[in-house]
């Protein structure tokens, strides 16, 4: 009798290496959400440098065109700004000053948004707007985006050039900011 329960056992196994009896395993499935939080967003760069130049030497302003890129997300209920300011005023002291109203700026070429609109006074104290981004709002990828990326615009500076100035090289620092909401 001992040789039987062998025999079985063994018969068995070649049954269930053949496929031939059920191999008692089963299957499952398992399932997995996946959730992502998509904020708004805001991203900018500007030229390191722009040089104010004028064309006559017979006290006219000074100017200079500045690129502006930038990427921008809004919510739905929400909206974006790039703004400026003069965050370290023309130095050295006595000649042009912000301060003053001496430095003034208009937008223009805005490919998402509405850009400033009219001649803006630059300042010291406050943040000035260069563009109004809409709720929805969104760079790049076509569809309810615009099609380009990064969106571009322009910020054409202009300096006064007063008699009183004294001469030489003044120079002064001005920040761009972007929000989304």
């Amino acid at each position: 009798m001992r040789g039987r329960p062998a025999l079985w056992r063994i018969a068995r196994w070649l049954l269930l290496a053949a496929g031939v009896l059920p191999a008692g395993g089963s299957t499952g499935t398992a399932g997995q959400t996946l959730t992502a939080t998509l904020s708004p967003v805001g991203a900018l760069s500007t030229p390191g440098t722009a040089t104010l130049s004028t064309s006559s030497n017979t006290f006219q302003p000074f100017t200079a065109t500045v690129p502006v890129s930038y990427q921008i997300r809004t919510t739905p209920v929400g909206s974006g700004t790039i703004t400026l300011q003069v965050t370290s005023d023309f130095t050295p002291s006595g000649g042009p000053a912000a301060s003053s109203g001496a430095l003034t700026y208009v937008c223009s070429g805005a490919n998402l948004g509405t850009a400033c609109s009219g001649t803006q006074t630059a300042s010291t104290t406050s943040q000035t707007p260069v563009l109004a981004v809409p709720a929805s709002a969104c760079t790049g990828d076509g569809g309810v985006c615009s099609s380009q990326n990064p969106n571009s615009m322009n910020v054409t500076f202009t300096l006064t050039d007063s008699p009183v100035y004294p001469t030489g090289t003044y120079s002064a620092s001005v920040t761009f900011t972007i929000s989304a909401m």
